[in-house]
């Protein structure tokens, strides 16, 4: 298992949604089913070697639930759903907190955590964080989630 004390601090990114908590989870659950558990995330998930390479577990996500690159870790709806990976470069976590923002709008927020150990793990840290690619990655499943709640 996979904790956020066990994992170094990367980065948080947070958006506020125009609607409720419900909707949010309900649109973040099926963007992130859409966004990793894909036919063609399979290829880099083995190429990375990952933990995970294919789509298995309950359906919609809930613990135990798993796609290429990561499983879920904790789903407790409508608060947190944190999802857990590894491959030969790095450990890592991707938690999204859902948080009231008022007026029946969610804050919704995305907390990175990971391990890049070694030289190899240095330069994939460099080539993912580096070149901002994992902020540009997150900050597309964010916005997605935004307008899926907000059309519900």
């Amino acid at each position: 298992m996979t904790t956020r004390a066990s994992l170094p601090y990367v980065d948080e990114l947070p958006i506020e949604i125009g609607a409720d908590r419900k909707a949010t989870w309900a649109a973040l659950l099926r963007v992130v089913e859409g966004s990793f558990a894909s036919a063609r995330g399979r290829g880099p998930a083995r190429l990375l070697g990952c933990e995970d390479t294919v789509p298995s577990g309950p359906r919609p996500l809930a613990r135990g639930s798993a796609f290429p690159g990561f499983h879920v870790e904790t789903a407790e709806p409508p608060s947190e759903l944190a999802l857990a990976g590894r491959h030969r470069f790095s450990t890592y976590l991707l938690s999204f907190r859902l948080e009231d923002a008022g007026s029946g709008r969610t804050r919704l927020v995305a907390e990175t955590r990971a391990a890049f150990p070694g030289l190899k793990g240095s330069v994939y840290r460099a080539l993912v964080i580096g070149t901002r690619m994992h902020v540009i990655v997150t900050r597309r499943l964010l916005t997605a989630t935004k307008r899926r709640a907000e059309r519900s």
